[in-house]
C-alpha cells in the first residue's frame, strides 16, 4: 500500500476538443458531476492500495496463505501498477483520455468482482496484478480529462487541486474501511465495493467527459516497457523468496538473473533515440539532472518504509497481539489523518521556503516516528500509546516529505518534459512500495518471533528513511544539484 497521490503535472496541455458524443468544436462547460466521476474513479484505485493491507490476515486463514502469498497479494497490484504508469500516460496520448479510462474503469469493475469470487491464493494474486493494470489506466487518464475538460487555467487548478485532495482521503479512509468490511462482511466485501464505485463512474464519464482527438501516435515503448515490468518482478521475486528458500536458491538466483537481464535490457531500450516509431517512455538523458535522480530515489524511499511498515504491522498487530481488522483500522488512523489535510499546509509552506527544509523535516519525522515504533511493540497501554505516537509522526513526515519532492523534480526539468518527471516519480513511489513490502516482510520472516522480527523490521525502515533525509540534504534544493 502507498500514499500514492500523483502530481497534477502528469496532465497534458489542454487541446481542442468537443462535446460529449460529438465531434464538434465547441466545448461544453464542465460540470461539478464531471469532477466527482473522474475523482471516485482515483478514489477507488488509491482505496485499493491500502483497503487490503488489513485484510491481509483473514485472506491468509481463508485461502490458507503463507507469508509469501500475502506478500504477493499486496505486491501484486503495486507492481503492475508502478510498471505500467509511464505507458498508460502514452496510451492516453494516444487513444484519447476519455476512451482509455472508461476501458479501466471497466476492467477495474470486471477484476474486482472476479477477485470477491476466487478460491485460491495463486487466482487472487493474479487478479491483484491485473487490477494494477487497470489503475495504472485511470490515474494519468483522469488527468488528462481534466486538462481537456477545464480550458480556464484558475478552473482547471481547482479542479486539479480537488482531485488530489482524494489521495489523501483514500490513504485515510482504506484501512478503517477495510477494516469495517473485513469484520462484518468478510474480506471479499473490499473487492466488491469496487463495482458500485467503478459503474457510478463510468455513467458520469460517458455523459459529460468530452472526446479529445487522438494524437498522432509515436508508438508506445514496447521494448522498454516489458523489460521494466519483467525487471521489477524479477527483484521482487528474489526478495520474497529469499526469506523461505535462502538467497543460494535456484528460485531467487532464478530471480536476480531475470531482474539483471530485464534491467539492462530497460536501459538499452531507453537509450534508443526518438524516432517517428519509438518513444522512449524514461529517456535517460534526464538522469544527468541530479535533483530528479535524487528525487526519484527519495521518492522510492518515501513509499517503501510507509507500504512496507503498514504491512508490517497490520500482521503484528492481528496475529500478535489479536486485534480484529477494525480494531487495527483505528490503530492507524494517527498515521493516516494526517496525510489528508497536511499536504494543504505544506504545499504553502513550500511555497515560501523551498522544497529542502520541508523534505528534510518530512524524511526526519518519518524515520524517528518508525524508530519510536521500535522501541516498544509490547500489549500493553503503554505500548500502545508509544505506537500511535510513533504512526503520527510518521504521518506528518509523510504529509511533509512527499509534496516538497514533487515541486523540486517538476521543478528541476524543462516544462515539456514536466509530464514525463512527475509520472517517473509516481513510478518511483510504487516500486518503493513493492521493495518495502518485500524486504520488511522477509526481515519479518527470518525473526525468531512476529514480535522480535517485526522490531527489527522497523529499525530497518527507520534508517532507510533517515537515509532519505542525507540524499534530500546533499542533493535536494541546492544550486550545483539542478543539473549535472
Amino acid at each position: 500500500m502507498s500514499s500514492q497521490s500523483a502530481s497534477p503535472t502528469n496532465a497534458p496541455r489542454p487541446s481542442p476538443q468537443a462535446p460529449p458524443g460529438g465531434t464538434g468544436s465547441v466545448a461544453r462547460r464542465p460540470n461539478g458531476l464531471l469532477l466527482f466521476g473522474l475523482s471516485l474513479g482515483y478514489f477507488m484505485v488509491m482505496l485499493d492500495t491500502t483497503v487490503v493491507t488489513v485484510a491481509l490476515p483473514a485472506i491468509g486463514d481463508d485461502l490458507s496463505g503463507s507469508l509469501t502469498g500475502l506478500q504477493w497479494v499486496s505486491n501484486g497490484y503495486t507492481l503492475t501498477f508502478a510498471a505500467l504508469l509511464l505507458s498508460a500516460g502514452a496510451l492516453s496520448d494516444r487513444y484519447g483520455g476519455r476512451k482509455v479510462f472508461l476501458t479501466g474503469l471497466w476492467l477495474f469493475a470486471l477484476f474486482s468482482g472476479v477477485s470477491a469470487a476466487v478460491g485460491s491464493m495463486g487466482a487472487l494474486i493474479a487478479l491483484r496484478a491485473l487490477l494494477g493494470v487497470a489503475g495504472a489506466l485511470l490515474l494519468p487518464t483522469s488527468l488528462a480529462i481534466i486538462a481537456h475538460a477545464y480550458t480556464e487555467p484558475a478552473a482547471r487548478a481547482r479542479a486539479m487541486g480537488a482531485w488530489a485532495a482524494i489521495s489523501g482521503t483514500a490513504l485515510a479512509a482504506g484501512p478503517l474501511v477495510g477494516g469495517v468490511f473485513t469484520d462484518t462482511l468478510g474480506w471479499q466485501a473490499i473487492f466488491l465495493i469496487n463495482v458500485p464505485v467503478a459503474l457510478v463512474s463510468i455513467v458520469i464519464t460517458m455523459k459529460h467527459a468530452p472526446v479529445s482527438a487522438p494524437k498522432p501516435a509515436k508508438g508506445v515503448d514496447l521494448p522498454g516497457q516489458v523489460a521494466a515490468v519483467l525487471a521489477l518482478a524479477g527483484l521482487t521475486y528474489a526478495l520474497i523468496e529469499s526469506e523461505p528458500e535462502g538467497w543460494g536458491s535456484a528460485q531467487v538466483l532464478g530471480g536476480l538473473a531475470v531482474f539483471v537481464v530485464a534491467g539492462a535490457a530497460f536501459v538499452l531500450a531507453e537509450r534508443r533515440p526518438e524516432t517517428a516509431g519509438h518513444a522512449p517512455m524514461l529517456p535517460l538523458t534526464m538522469f544527468r539532472n541530479r535533483t530528479l535522480s535524487a528525487g526519484l530515489f527519495a521518492g522510492l524511499l518515501v513509499n517503501f518504509g510507509l507500504s512496507g511498515v503498514l504491512f508490517v504491522l497490520s500482521l503484528f498487530f492481528q496475529e500478535a497481539h489479536g486485534y480484529s481488522a477494525f480494531t487495527t483500522g483505528l490503530v492507524f488512523l494517527p498515521l493516516t489523518l494526517p496525510t489528508a489535510f497536511n499536504p494543504i499546509f505544506t504545499g504553502r509552506l513550500v511555497g515560501r521556503i523551498g522544497a529542502r527544509k520541508p523534505a528534510i523535516a518530512g524524511f526526519l519525522m518519518m524515520g524517528v516516528g518508525v524508530l519510536i515504533q521500535s522501541a516498544s511493540t509490547s500489549d500493553t497501554v503503554l505500548g500502545l500509546v508509544v505506537m500511535c505516537a510513533g504512526l503520527l509522526v510518521l504521518g506528518f513526515g509523510v504529509s511533509f516529505a512527499i509534496p516538497p519532492l514533487m515541486t523540486a523534480i517538476v521543478g528541476s526539468v524543462p516544462k515539456e518534459q514536466s509530464g514525463i518527471a512527475s509520472g517517473a516519480l509516481n513510478s518511483a513511489r510504487q516500486t518503493g512500495a513493492v521493495l518495502g513490502v518485500a524486504v520488511l516482510g522477509a526481515v519479518i520472516g527470518s525473526g525468531a518471533s512476529v514480535g522480535s522480527g517485526t522490531r527489527l523490521a522497523l529499525v530497518v525502515a527507520g534508517v532507510v528513511l533517515l537515509a532519505g533525509a542525507g540524499v534530500v540534504t546533499a542533493y535536494i534544493g541546492r544550486p550545483a544539484a539542478q543539473s549535472a
